[in-house]
């Protein structure tokens, strides 16, 4: 795809936004959404636990078994080994990696993680893995970074990022599972930096679908809590209403482990483990497998027969997902998102022309919008929403491939910028939670399985994951070709 493309890739999202039909004129823009956790769906049964290497590492440093020391050293000997070759690091804080003094039953103690380069560090540099802006060197931690500091943990450096988070390839950075291949994006440094083991766990970002693609390339755990669940603040904007501050990991336990720091609840996420898909209603749409790689479709048609084995119940939910809303998801984030980075970058000063194409040509067409185009947007994305929630009314989750593709060949990324996150985008857009995790390989590489909760459902979300983690493969151990 080249520059111009992608110029008509936004022009057909503004189009579609304007022609779109509203269901009346009395229609009012909506911002962000907020909602309180609801209650779990009783049910019998539960499935048993599955460690990850960041909840192991921390109980046996809890247990004296192993030494943070011993952590932190085999972290930065990864980084030595693989920070080159694969493209992970933008910033390595290299004293971090000595051994930590302090409590070592704080629930992080030792415990190496990553930051995505948007967010706020102190004392370490701000990029956006861009040289259209200076580097901003932070006096404070972002609110979620301190917490993961009091927690016990050691911030190892900050991850490289799609420019300004603006995409979902990363195309500076190679897959580990095969070089030739993207991570996936924008949060392509934080899937790198934990498949490796350079860190235990990272903080990204998802404002479309970049812990969820990336993670899903990889074959790790990205999960987008609700909106505001994480902190957002101190960070390089991409578009203030759609930005979350999101975890990747190796497991759903892991990714509990660390909302239970950074949403500020300690114990309230992992405390919700086991999950059970015993009498569990997952809802399929077809929509989501239109365009599909073959070998992505049978990893998914299998997890949901693994969950039917379970005790799940599969239910048709296409009345309300059809692949007009998708489009229509699409487009009004697309304009959202692109309108509010512009604004953003116009006041930070940033230099357009020193951007890569892609990023320089969609902030470039978005500078341009109409007032009334944003607001318009703004009113279908509450009308979706309104109607993306039907979708709940019989299902407890809804699942879908994460990517309809696999990892893509680096000289064919700017190919995927609406591929890859097609099956994502409206999750972030009308803030429902959203989790993908490893279903299984096609040609050697890992495939996403995304499951979607419904408003505020973080926590039951995050337990039904859990328990298809239980019935799906084990993602193969990663070891460098």
């Amino acid at each position: 795809m080249t520059s111009t493309s992608t110029r008509e890739l936004f022009q057909r999202a503004l189009e579609l936004v304007r022609s779109a039909p509203l269901d009346g004129a009395r229609r009012v823009p909506a911002f962000a959404f907020r909602s309180s956790d609801r209650a779990p769906r009783p049910g019998s049964g539960a499935v048993a636990g599955l460690a990850g290497d960041l909840w192991d590492t921390a109980a046996r440093i809890h247990a004296g078994d192993i030494s943070p020391a011993d952590v932190l050293g085999a972290s930065e000997a990864q980084v030595r080994d693989y920070d080159r070759r694969y493209g992970a690091f933008e910033h390595i804080d290299h004293g971090s990696f000595s051994a930590p003094a302090g409590d070592r039953s704080l629930p992080l103690h030792g415990i190496p993680v990553t930051v995505k380069d948007v967010i706020h560090v102190a004392g370490m540099p701000t990029t956006g893995s861009s040289i259209a802006i200076p580097p901003f060197h932070a006096a404070t931690d972002a609110a979620a970074v301190a917490r993961l500091r009091a927690a016990g943990a050691s911030i190892v450096g900050k991850v490289v990022t799609h420019e300004f988070a603006l995409g979902v390839t990363t195309p500076q950075s190679r897959n580990p599972w095969d070089e030739r291949r993207v991570p996936g994006g924008s949060s392509g440094g934080s899937a790198i930096s934990v498949l490796t083991g350079m860190a235990l766990g990272s903080l990204g970002t998802d404002t479309r679908a970049s812990i969820r693609v990336p993670a899903a390339l990889c074959g790790l755990v990205g999960f987008k809590p609700s909106y505001g669940r994480v902190p957002v603040d101190e960070w390089l904007t991409l578009s203030w209403s759609l930005d979350h501050f999101a975890p990747m990991a190796r497991s759903v336990r892991d990714v509990a482990s660390l909302m239970d720091i950074l949403a500020g609840h300690p114990g309230a996420w992992t405390g919700g483990l086991p999950g059970s898909l015993e009498g569990v209603r997952v809802g399929s749409a077809r929509a989501f497998l239109t365009g599909c790689e073959p070998g992505v479709v049978a990893a998914f048609e299998a997890a949901l027969a693994a969950a039917r084995a379970a005790g799940a119940t599969i239910v048709p939910v296409d009345d309300a997902l059809t692949d007009a809303d998708l489009d229509l998801a699409n487009a009004v984030g697309m304009v959202l998102s692109r309108a509010e980075a512009a604004q953003f970058h116009i006041e930070a000063g940033t230099d357009f022309s020193r951007c890569i194409p892609e990023v320089r040509d969609q902030l470039t067409a978005a500078r341009h919008l109409l007032a009334t185009d944003y607001l318009r947007a703004l009113r279908l994305r509450g009308q979706l929403r309104d109607r993306l929630v039907r979708a709940f009314e019989g299902a407890d989750v809804v699942a879908m491939p994460t990517s309809k593709v696999v990892a893509p060949f680096r000289e064919d990324a700017d190919q995927y910028l609406l591929v890859l996150s097609a099956n994502c985008i409206p999750w972030s857009l009308v803030d429902f939670p959203a989790i993908s995790v490893f279903a299984g390989l096609s040609e050697g590489l890992p495939v996403g399985l995304q499951l979607v909760g419904s408003p505020g459902a973080d926590r039951p979300l995050l337990a039904i994951a859990h328990a298809f983690e239980r019935v799906l493969p084990t993602p193969p151990e990663w070891s460098p070709a």
